[in-house]
């Protein structure tokens, strides 16, 4: 039976797409955005048991080389997150589609569907298309959060299941996408129109960093002249919230300005984006 690493399920959030849904966090990610909130979904648990030792709960014990996370114990303090070494997480759960789905189930009469994220959920397509399709026996809708590492047009078949596809586009110069996300940005750019094409864009997202105004304005031009009136850009305002300490010295400890980040909204609605707004 096939699982999945689940990091954590949000039964409700309205800041994943449309209406109320539930949104499932996968373990995993190929990048590593110097910004990434949620850096402790990027690996898996190497087992180095140094999160054992911390818990201050003795929520977590190892079990020959796995920590073994106790659900039950756990008083949520994060302090396991906080001494890995390797951004990962021992807290999280092995799940079936059915385990998903049961979970989902208890949430449907008060959600418009489910929402897919990460880490990278697209690292999982296999267990998506299954878990997609069990969600649509629910009567609900099924979006994917994506920072464009699968190339979607190789393999549409989660495409074929799914509503559509929230992608980042973190970066379009080559330098920037090497400095900020340690990845080639190509196949993030040929998703961005191939996805447009086949009309499963549901929104672009880009970060808008402090001191970067070159780099910045450069990403929202390209998305923007791309994306037209096609769907939703959300420009995002750098927040050192949850971002590793190490990174905050590098990117800034403070938050993008927010008239500045009007401006970037500005300039895409300018060259086209109609729909394109600040969070």
């Amino acid at each position: 039976m096939m699982r999945a690493p689940v990091n954590k399920i949000i039964p409700f959030s309205n800041v994943d797409g449309p209406g109320n849904r539930t949104s499932i966090f996968f373990q995993g990610c190929p990048f590593n955005c110097l910004f990434c909130h949620n850096p402790e979904t990027i690996h898996l648990c190497r087992g180095c048991g140094l999160c054992v030792q911390s818990c201050p709960a003795g929520a977590l014990r190892m079990e020959g080389e796995s920590v073994v996370w106790d659900s039950a114990r756990c008083v949520g303090c994060d302090t396991c997150i906080k001494v890995c070494p390797h951004d990962a997480s021992p807290k999280i759960r092995w799940m079936t589609v059915e385990d998903v789905v049961e979970e989902v189930r208890r949430a449907a009469p008060y959600i418009e569907g489910i929402t897919t994220s990460g880490g990278e959920c697209t690292l999982h397509n296999e267990f998506l298309i299954e878990l997609f399709t069990a969600v649509h026996r629910l009567g609900k809708t099924c979006l994917i959060d994506s920072n464009g590492s699968f190339d979607f047009e190789k393999d549409p078949r989660v495409l074929a299941v799914s509503e559509g596809v929230m992608l980042d586009v973190k970066a379009v110069e080559q330098h920037w996408s090497d400095e900020l996300i340690s990845h080639p940005r190509d196949v993030v750019l040929k998703n961005l129109d191939y996805l447009l094409s086949v009309g499963k864009l549901h929104e672009v997202r880009t970060v808008i960093l402090p001191n970067r105004d070159r780099e910045n304005e450069e990403t929202v031009r390209y998305v923007a002249a791309h994306i037209a009136d096609g769907c939703f850009y959300k420009i995002i305002r750098y927040r050192p919230y949850g971002v590793r300490e190490r990174y905050q010295k590098l990117l800034g400890e403070f938050e993008t300005d927010a008239a500045y980040a009007e401006r970037c909204a500005a300039l895409a609605r300018e060259l086209g984006a109609k729909k394109a707004y600040v969070v």
